[in-house]
């Protein structure tokens, strides 16, 4: 048998991609199991609900693609800057500013414009007003020395403030007490789903807040693709994230590749803006953000910083927001506060402690398995 002693072997490929998520799964599902059965509920019960909820339940698959383009977006945004190894954790700040972009075009526009040309300028705005937010801290952070951890957690209290500030005040829909703006106009909007496919003919399809930002998610998650691993910038980004000193003295203008790091993850953050003011809500709301800027590191860390893995860990997430509310309905002796434990007990699992098996796997492949598909296999 093998021991247990020094730095364990390179894990597999393979392993570290598909057979570690599962692992981390499980053991978080078990840990839910736990917590279930000791408030007198039937676990096995319970979880069938929490899978059956987002994806089996009619009509509710509208719900966890909607949850999930937020996630697909800041989720993104944290990926971006991870290639450079920035710890972007300002993706609440970027996305309340990519909405007040939005809100702040829509007021003074109106319907002015045919929807042909607003909604383009919408998704502009909403990703500029979120990389201008971000690359005040890319600047700090380039020029200045100053941690990118604590400058993106700051701005997300500053823009919290202002987004306050002006729903409040200037913002705010005339006649009413609630901090939101007006109804956006028809040409300003993205449309909902469900409203497009009846348009199309294809019968009744439930109502839902997923509308057309999901599919500008998608090709968020294609742009990326490309841009980190078929472009320059891309190679630029990642020689950075490797080692700042070397890409240096390769010819690598550092400062510069960190401001447009931060501005392209700054973006993606401001663009879940689409989802929530554009789409869903149709209006500037307090608060829209949701604190999907937090869950997002979750996401990128399980998805392992790449756009497929990202999509699916969306979709895991997506599905968890909305199994937990069915879960909530469902259950008496569950209250909200215990499902918010359930969704913490997955994300500590899956997230925080996603590397916790690490060692144990990669020694049980290298053992089990033929040398160069275990250890040597990886290494190369």
């Amino acid at each position: 048998m093998f021991k247990f002693l020094g730095s364990p072997p390179p894990l597999p490929r393979w392993a570290e991609v598909l057979l570690l998520p599962l692992i981390n799964l499980f053991v978080a599902f078990l840990a839910c199991a736990l917590v279930i059965a000791a408030i007198g509920e039937k676990p096995v019960e319970v979880l069938w609900t929490l899978f059956q909820g987002p994806f089996l339940f009619p009509g509710n698959m509208g719900y966890t693609l909607y949850y999930t383009t937020n996630f697909i977006f800041t989720g993104l945004a944290v990926a971006v800057a991870f290639h450079a190894k920035m710890f972007n954790i300002g993706g609440e700040g970027q996305a309340t500013l990519g909405g007040l972009g939005v809100g702040l075009l829509v007021m003074a526009l109106g319907s002015s414009l045919p929807m042909i040309l607003m909604v383009p300028l919408v998704i502009v705005f909403s990703a500029a007003f979120g990389a201008a937010w971000a690359l005040v801290p890319g600047y700090l952070q380039a020029y200045r020395g100053s941690h990118i951890v604590i400058t993106t957690i700051m701005f997300n209290f500053i823009a919290a403030a202002i987004m306050v500030s002006l729903l409040s005040g200037p913002m705010m829909q005339p006649g009413q007490m609630s901090p939101q703006t007006g109804p956006f106009p028809g040409n300003a909007i993205l449309y909902k789903t469900h409203d497009v496919l009846h348009w199309l003919g294809m019968g009744k399809v439930a109502e839902s807040p997923m509308n057309l930002s999901f599919f500008i998610g998608i090709l968020a998650l294609i742009g990326v693709w490309l841009l980190i691993w078929r472009t320059r910038l891309g190679y630029q980004i990642r020689a950075v994230g490797h080692n700042p000193e070397a890409a240096h003295y390769a010819g690598i203008n550092v400062p510069r590749v960190v401001l447009l790091t931060m501005a392209i993850s700054g973006a993606l953050a401001g663009m879940m803006a689409l989802n929530e003011v554009a789409g869903a809500q149709q209006r500037v709301i307090l608060n829209f953000s949701g604190n999907y800027g937090f869950v997002g590191i979750a996401v990128a860390l399980i998805g392992r910083n790449h756009p497929v893995g990202i999509f699916l860990a969306s979709l895991l997430f997506g599905a968890l927001y909305q199994g937990g509310t069915e879960i909530d309905f469902n259950y008496q002796s569950i209250t909200r506060e215990m499902v918010v434990l359930i969704q913490g007990l997955i994300i500590l699992f899956s997230g925080a402690l996603y590397y916790m098996f690490n060692p144990w796997l990669a020694r049980l492949l290298y053992a089990i398995l033929p040398r160069k598909a275990s250890g040597e296999g990886a290494a190369s």
